[in-house]
């Protein structure tokens, strides 16, 4: 059963069509990636699918319910959750309170009053000790190192406890060690029940972890099927040369 329905989503910017009638599903419980070279829309994609920007024409719809177009407080309510591609925590608060902050609604009023509520700390807590930086909380989060900033959102965007997590890029940057962290941690949450869709470069990520892989290239999704199968498929591969 897909629990995300994309459907001939379109997104121009001028003259460039960034996405072209883009239709793909993400099974409910699976690990999808979404793959392609620079500028084949994955970023754009993403972007329409959590509310960043708006499609100009197409349908998404998540747990069969359409969300096109919706602002991201709101598809957040629904149930998704986004990572980017560089990190967007708040340096100056400590790395709890960005956890608490970034996905819970109202929360910043709260904080800014020096409320927290006990089962906001708790739970913020248990994902940090779970990401393994539960040492970090009462730090500031710009004094971070990159790889402790790609698990404070990591673990700041499951607070809310999203059906469907969206992870830009989540071995960008890292070294071996934190990325096997990383992965380990996606199977565990897949494993728990919450459904991935993963744009991702790095090919031996998308062969470890997804059920199903999407590629795209020049706007369109010219595959989806099993990482097996895309990886012996020579429309991606002709798609990835014609990148270089």
């Amino acid at each position: 059963m897909a629990l995300l329905e994309v459907r001939d989503v379109v997104k121009t910017y001028g003259g460039i069509v960034a996405v072209n009638r883009a239709s793909f599903d993400v099974e409910e419980g699976s690990i999808t990636a979404l793959i392609g070279p620079n500028g084949a829309g994955k970023t754009t994609a993403f972007d329409t699918i959590c509310g960043v920007v708006v499609p100009d024409s197409g349908s998404i719809r998540l747990g069969g319910k359409d969300i096109t177009g919706l602002m991201s407080h709101v598809i957040t309510k629904e149930g998704l959750g986004r990572t980017f591609q560089i990190t967007r925590e708040l340096g100056d608060m400590t790395v709890l309170e960005n956890m608490v902050v970034s996905t819970v609604p109202n929360s910043l009023g709260s904080l800014l009053g020096g409320r927290m509520s006990p089962d906001e700390r708790r739970k913020a807590m248990d994902l940090l000790a779970f990401v393994g930086i539960d040492r970090l909380a009462h730090e500031p989060a710009k004094r971070l190192s990159y790889g402790q900033r790609k698990l404070l959102e990591f673990a700041s965007v499951l607070m809310s406890d999203p059906r469907l997590v969206l992870l830009d890029e989540p071995a960008g940057g890292v070294n071996p060690a934190l990325l096997e962290r990383i992965m380990d941690r996606i199977e565990e949450i897949n494993r728990r029940g919450t459904t991935f869709l993963i744009v991702e470069h790095n090919m031996d990520v998308v062969m470890r972890l997804s059920h199903s892989v999407i590629v795209m290239a020049h706007g369109q999704v010219i595959l989806q099927d099993t990482p097996r199968a895309v990886q012996a498929d020579e429309r991606v591969l002709d798609a990835y040369l014609g990148d270089v």
